[in-house]
Formats: C-alpha cells, structure tokens, sequence
C-alpha cells in the first residue's frame, strides 16, 4: 500500500458489489473482498523463539466511518487473520472519502485526568530533558547493549511549559527510538510516541509504550516540525534545568519498594518513604567502631586497630563508635526493617553514637568484663515517631540476601502531607505486560518481612 511520509496509509477503490463490510463478518473462512483503510500496523513476534510471526493492523471500513464521528481504541470482540492466498492491493478512484488519521495529544494534566483508567491511548508531544539520567544538553551516550539487556529506556519529557513527565519506552519502542536519536547528526530534541498508557507508579504520572506505540523526533512529522518550531521560539522553556528531575527521588510506599525489588530488571536505587517506628531492635550490637577517617569497620590487629578499607590502610587508627541500628517501621502498605548507618543515627536521635556509648561507660565505669553498651533510651524513645526516610536498594536486596533496607538519610516530615510530585531519576517500571500487574501487587499484596534476621518486633499501638 502507498505509505504516506508520516507512516499512516491512504487508499482507494473502485465500487464492487462483492465487497463485504465489518458488520457483516461471522466467524468462520470467507472468501470475499475487503475494503478499508489502514491505520496502524506493528510486527507481531513470537516472545519465546524471538521470530516474527506476522503483522497485525489496525483498520477501519467505509461503513464505520459513516455511522461513527469518535472512535477509541478497544478490545477485540473478533480478529480476521488473513490466509497464505489473501492479496493486498492499493484500490483506485474511490468515491469515499476518508478522513486523514491525526494524531490525538494529551498534555500532563489531561494524562493526569486520565491516570490508571481503562481507556483510550493517546498520544504525547514534547522536548526531551533527560535520556536514561543524561542530560539532553549534553549529548546522551546511549548503550545499546545495556537498553536492550534492560528492554527499555526512560525519558523525561516536557510539553511546553507543563511539568516533566516520565516516559518507559520498551522492546520494539525502545529499539526504534536508539535507532532514530543516533540517525541524527545533532542531537534531537522533540519527541512523539503514539498510544502510551498513562498509569501511576509511586504516586508518580508515567507513561508507558505499548506494541502498537510509534516514536517521531524533530523533522519526522508536522507535528514535531510545529513543536520544534514552538521550541525554537521559547528558549527559555528550552534550556530550563528542572533541578528536581535530576535529584529528586521516587516517593513509594514500602509495600511498593518491595513490589520493585521482585522486578526481574530492577537495579540499585534510592526511594523515599514516609512510616513510622515500631520497634527497635534488641538483642545485636546497634553500634559498630569505624576508622576515625573513613568510617569503615576496624579490626583488632597484634599490637593496634587497622582499618579494613584497602583504600585507607590506615595502622594504629583510632576507633570512634558510628551507628548501625536496626528499627522495625510501617506504613499502610507493609512493614520492614530498616537500617541506620553512621550520621543517619544521628538526625534521629539528634546525637552521635560517640556520645551515647561514652556516656553509658562512664555511668558503668564499675562494671567488669568487656561488653558492648546497650540499646539506649535515646533510640528507644523514637518508637512510634513517624519520619520520611530516604532508603536504597542494593544488589543484596535485588538477589535475596536480605531485606533490610539501609536508610542514607532522614528528611523533614511535610505538614500536613502533601503530594509528591516528583521526577526522580533512578525509578524503573515493567514492560507493557506487567506494568499495571506490578502497581496492582503494591497496592495489594502484604510481604513478610526478614525475621530470620532478628526477633520478631511487637507492634506497639499508637495513635497515628
């Protein structure tokens, strides 16, 4: 069929009385004419033995134009696959008339709107802010071999003068669109995709790409030929820095960094969640002695303590208490163990680890015997305080070696709560497939926590 320079197809026909509509299709094999326009058409592949099976598309007859003025896109009630014989032909001298295809945009507000809803995809326009964390300004150095091990590449993209949104291209979309931005002598600008999904990923607006999503960049078609224009003409919007895009992070409940971690591609990350202390942990040292310098544990060696960081070396180090504290917390989705390391302890209890352990030698300087200093009330006391924690994902998590995550840093609670509205960079989703499933088991799902690792927390009741 004659292809029109924007991918969409135009035909024609002449009048035959043979020619069978939609509406009068039964299941079973016809042998009869078809007549329609083609709207869209992808590459069907087998998932397993990686080989194309064929090609599906999306049409529209004569007959359907007629008797509808909006259409959406929908499940299929039946598909017509056509056989080894079957001839397509572009048809001439056509009396009817369809209408081009165009493209339908929604800005950030209208995807907003629309958000987690079963409906119509639709299409996104924009400039580019960021390629997988780099920077568009700076040229992006796409890894080929890293996109496709990971199936997907995410892109912060900006529609005139709205918030930043993230876009997960995968598979097919993925692969079109490193083969499109390195076409390009200068670096592209513009983006369209085609029929993303709008869903909500830590109370973050994401758009996700679809098999039938097509990607555009500056000159492909009038509308990124318009855009770019646009862009052109409003600098300013074109060489904003969103500083929250590049270092703000992913707000998730803890029932959905769990959901995360079980995501067969997801990598090291840092998240932020709001919960409250149930519980500290009894029963293991809440303190470890560090190197003066570095802060890595020292050992004891023949005649003094060594750090045992290659990298300081240090012999004769003097050693300086640093926390290490596990508490047990929750929210309304799950509950886990988090751990506190060096100054974290610190913006808890509002005093270093130094102090608390010095303090309890000098109260007990009669006591024999080496021992370690107990839990001390100054933690105790924060049972039942509720924090927004800043944690991160490790290769242990994401291999199963534990689940305690490690808290890197304590930030100020938000009163009364708002909503985050955040662009962070190191978030990842699932493909098409599970992107909703995965949402669906964080809302949903309870996962047990780590016992094995230390005695079983009682749930204090409190207020909040």
């Amino acid at each position: 069929m004659e292809m029109k320079p924007n991918g969409k197809s135009i035909a024609t026909s002449d009048y035959d009385d043979k020619v069978m509509f939609f509406k009068d299709i039964s299941l079973g094999h016809h042998e009869s004419q078809l007549r329609f326009q083609l709207i869209l058409f992808w590459e069907a592949w087998n998932p397993v033995k990686k080989t194309l099976i064929g090609l599906e598309m999306l049409i529209i007859d004569e007959q359907d134009l007629f008797t509808k003025s909006v259409f959406r896109v929908s499940d299929h009630t039946a598909t017509m696959p056509f056989s080894w014989n079957s001839e397509l032909s572009v048809l001439q001298g056509s009396h009817t008339h369809f209408d081009e295809d165009s493209f339908r945009f929604h800005s950030y507000e209208e995807f907003q709107a629309k958000c987690d809803l079963k409906g119509d995809l639709y299409d996104v326009v924009g400039h580019m802010k960021l390629v997988n964390g780099q920077s568009i300004n700076e040229a992006p150095v796409l890894d080929e071999v890293e996109i496709a091990k990971a199936r997907r590449v995410l892109i912060h993209v900006q529609s005139h003068d709205g918030p930043v949104m993230k876009l997960y291209l995968w598979d097919q979309a993925a692969r079109d669109f490193c083969i499109k931005f390195k076409s390009y002598e200068k670096t592209p600008t513009v983006l369209l995709v085609t029929t993303v999904n709008a869903k909500t990923l830590g109370g973050t607006l994401a758009l996700a790409s679809m098999s039938s999503s097509r990607v555009f960049m500056d000159y492909d078609v009038q509308p990124t030929i318009d855009y770019f224009g646009w862009l052109g003409s409003n600098p300013a919007i074109a060489e904003e820095i969103n500083a929250e895009v590049v270092t703000k992070r992913e707000t998730m409940t803890i029932g959905e960094i769990f959901s995360y971690i079980k995501q067969e591609h997801a990598k090291d990350a840092f998240f932020e969640c709001t919960a409250t202390i149930d519980d500290v942990v009894h029963g293991s040292a809440w303190y470890y002695i560090a190197c003066s310098g570095c802060h890595t544990k020292i050992t004891k060696g023949p005649t003094s303590m060594i750090c045992t960081n290659s990298k300081c070396g240090k012999v004769n180090v003097s050693g300086v208490p640093q926390y290490r504290s596990k508490i047990y917390v929750y929210d309304n989705s799950e509950q886990a163990f988090f751990v506190l390391l060096g100054d974290v302890g610190c913006e808890l209890t509002g005093k270093p680890a130094s102090e608390l352990v010095r303090n309890y030698f000098e109260s007990n300087a009669d006591q024999e015997g080496n021992h370690e200093a107990p839990v001390p009330e100054d933690l105790i006391s924060t049972i039942g305080q509720r924090h927004k924690f800043c944690v991160k994902v490790t290769e242990h998590n994401l291999s199963g070696k534990t689940q305690s995550l490690t808290v890197t840093k304590i930030l100020p609670l938000d009163i009364p709560p708002a909503t985050e509205s955040s662009e962070g960079n190191h978030t990842t989703a699932t493909s098409e497939e599970t992107f909703k499933s995965c949402l669906d088991s964080a809302e949903g799902s309870k996962r047990t926590c780590d016992i094995d690792e230390t005695e079983k927390a009682k749930r204090y009741k409190y207020g909040n």
